[in-house]
C-alpha cells in the first residue's frame, strides 16, 4: 500500500509562521508535522509515499529528500499551480498507481490515531473510507452523516452529522474516473457525488485530532501534547 500526503497548500491562516516557512514543517512538540504523520504511517507498514507540494516546495523537499532518513520512500508530485485538494490527488495518481487502495492524508491535521487501521480496512466495493470526527467548534454543521451500517450521507437527514478529519482510503480506479472541467477542483467535489450514491463509507474516529489550521489551535496542540 502507498500514501498520498496533501502539503502543498499556502497555510495562510498560520501567518506570519508561513511567510518563510511551508506548513508542513511547522513544527509541533518538537517534530515537523508532516514527520508525525510519516513515522505513523512508516509504523503501520506504510513505506511508500507520495506527497504534493506547491508553497516553498524546495524548502519541503530539502528537508525530507527521498525519506530514507525516516525509513521510507518518499516520491514528490510537484504543483506548480496549486491544484486544490482533488486536482492534486488526480495529478500525483500515475505515481501512485492503479494496483491497490491507497492512504489519503492531509498534512495539516494531527491526531493520535493508529494508522493500522489503513492496511487492515477492506473497502468492500466501497470507492473510499474516511475517517470521520465530531464536528469541532470552528465546522459546526459538519461534512457528512454517517449512517448506522457505516455508509456517509448528505448531512442534514437526521442522522449524526460529522467532520471529515482528512484521513482516508481511497480507491484509485475512483479516482481515474473523477471529471472536472478544469484541473484545478476541492475533494468534496467527486465526495459528494459518490456519497450521494452511497458509495462511501465512513468511521468515527477514536483518539484525540486537530485541524492546525490557526495559531490558536498550534498553541492549544503544543499544550496538549505537553502534557
Amino acid at each position: 500500500m502507498k500514501a498520498f500526503l496533501l502539503a502543498a497548500g499556502l497555510g495562510k491562516r498560520l501567518r506570519p509562521l508561513t511567510d518563510h516557512l511551508p506548513k508542513p514543517l511547522v513544527e509541533v512538540a518538537g517534530k515537523p508535522l508532516i514527520q508525525w504523520h510519516i513515522e505513523k504511517l512508516r509504523d503501520a507498514g506504510i513505506g511508500e509515499l507520495v506527497i504534493n507540494c506547491h508553497w516553498l516546495g524546495e524548502l519541503l523537499q530539502a528537508r525530507l529528500g527521498d525519506g530514507r532518513d525516516l525509513d521510507v520512500a518518499i516520491r514528490w508530485s510537484f504543483e506548480p499551480e496549486l491544484l486544490d485538494t482533488g486536482g492534486g490527488i488526480r495529478a500525483a495518481l500515475p505515481l501512485l498507481g492503479t494496483e491497490q487502495p491507497f492512504a489519503l492524508v492531509s498534512a495539516d491535521c494531527w491526531t493520535d490515531l493508529s494508522y493500522q487501521w489503513l492496511t487492515e480496512t477492506d473497502l468492500q466495493g466501497a470507492l473510499a473510507q474516511l475517517m470521520m470526527v465530531p464536528n469541532p467548534e470552528f465546522h459546526p454543521a459538519g461534512d457528512f452523516g454517517l449512517d448506522a451500517q457505516g455508509w456517509l450521507r448528505p448531512r442534514g437527514l437526521g442522522m449524526r452529522d460529522l467532520t471529515y478529519s482528512g484521513i482516508g482510503l481511497i480507491d484509485p480506479s475512483w479516482v481515474a474516473q473523477w471529471e472536472a472541467p478544469a484541473p484545478i477542483f476541492p475533494l468534496i467535489q467527486p465526495l459528494a457525488q459518490a456519497i450521494g450514491q452511497g458509495r462511501v463509507r465512513g468511521a468515527l474516529l477514536q483518539g484525540h485530532w486537530t485541524d492546525v489550521g490557526t495559531p490558536q489551535r498550534l498553541q492549544e496542540l503544543q499544550y496538549y501534547l505537553a502534557g
